[in-house]
């Protein structure tokens, strides 16, 4: 089975524009993996003074985790960008669910990114 390998800005942007990316990655018939890095910046977000929309989406994309299935794991000390830059490179046949144009930029692997504001496309 493929894994999709989330974002932090992937999943607040999903939750933004009211897109259940779980549904539609199972649907592609995928497995959902989220850094436990990511998990701590959407807590950071939750929990911080940032402005309003950041922190509402988070909060919700915390409860949409906590009832949904995927699989966590966890990428090491750093840089959460350069941590998922170097897993991709460690595991090409993942899929890198992002919208940061540094990270698209970087990795090689295929992507899944957002088209048109509703719909998840791989590239």
């Amino acid at each position: 089975m493929k894994s999709v390998l989330l974002d932090t800005n992937f999943i607040l942007t999903c939750v933004k524009q009211k897109i259940d990316f779980f549904e539609e990655i199972l649907l592609m018939g995928m497995q959902v993996i989220i850094p436990e890095q990511v998990i701590n910046e959407l807590k950071k977000i939750a929990e911080s003074k940032q402005k309003a929309h950041n922190k509402e989406a988070s909060v919700l994309a915390l409860r949409l985790l906590g009832k949904n299935k995927f699989k966590k794991i966890n990428l090491g000390k750093g840089h959460v960008d350069k941590l998922i830059i170097r897993f991709s490179k460690e595991n090409p046949e993942t899929i890198i669910a992002t919208l940061d144009r540094e990270i698209k930029r970087r990795i090689k692997t295929n992507k899944l990114i957002i088209q048109g504001k509703k719909k998840l496309e791989i590239i």
